[in-house]
């Protein structure tokens, strides 16, 4: 496995990819992405690069969120530029979110899996809506069929069918050398009967097929059930990120 810090980089950057906002605007290296609800890599400024004045950076920032109604929302990781920006936040008055934990997993050496029950497509269909939707909080709920629709093209819709009806989804979107895990579902009858594994299975099969060395994910700090169904699979924590929030005056 490569360097953690270098993969870290590595999927930051594919993750800010992998999920693209409705709006989004680049600002001194940082890019501001808002999509009125729901997930938080698309209504939070990723901070991986910067290269301007910080100051200004955060007041046009916040001016864009402002603009939209929005509270101004950062995300933090170990590789925020520039160094220090946590703590400037804070100063300025931005409350701290709940920890997010960063998962990779290498592909070398681990076998094709070929489950069976699986489908793959390069478009999602109703089933596979359906599963995905069904865990989700009414705000995301709204906004997700949009963001769904935004995807990159190298993005993959992955259904579990157990007794013949759709039961488990993922999707991965390629950015080589890594592929992303997203979108993770069960519906609630279906559950504890290897859906999601072997959900996971098809994804490592297609991302190491098509060229990639690891997979990733990111989830939150406190889902300990999905944490520990991601380590059986194989995945290692390799980083963290919070947000920092500032409510609108």
């Amino acid at each position: 496995m490569p360097d953690d810090d270098k993969l870290l980089e590595t999927i930051e950057h594919a993750a800010v990819r992998g999920w693209p906002a409705l709006e989004s605007k680049g600002v001194s290296g940082w890019l501001w992405r808002f999509t009125s609800g729901g997930s938080i890599r698309a209504n939070s400024t990723a901070t991986v690069v910067f290269d301007g004045d910080l100051n200004k950076a955060i007041g046009a920032i916040e001016a864009l969120y402002q603009a939209r109604g929005s509270p101004s929302v950062f995300t933090i990781s170990p590789l925020s530029c520039p160094i220090g920006l946590d703590d400037a936040l804070a100063e300025r008055g931005y409350v701290r979110g709940n920890d997010h934990i960063t998962m990779a997993m290498s592909l070398d050496g681990v076998p094709a899996a070929s489950p069976d029950g699986i489908s793959l497509r390069s478009t999602p269909s109703s089933d596979w809506m359906e599963v995905y939707l069904s865990g989700l909080s009414p705000d995301r709920r709204n906004v997700a069929p949009r963001l769904i629709a935004n995807l990159p093209p190298t993005a993959q819709f992955v259904t579990a069918q157990i007794g013949g009806f759709a039961a488990s989804s993922g999707l991965t979107v390629v950015d080589r050398p890594v592929a992303s895990v997203q979108c993770m579902a069960t519906l609630p009858a279906s559950r504890r009967q290897g859906g999601a594994r072997r959900v996971l299975d098809a994804i490592a099969d297609y991302a190491r097929a098509a060229g990639c060395t690891h997979l990733y994910l990111q989830t939150g700090g406190d889902n300990t059930a999905a944490q520990a169904l991601y380590h059986r699979f194989g995945f290692t924590g390799v980083g963290t990120y919070h947000t920092r929030t500032k409510i609108l005056s």
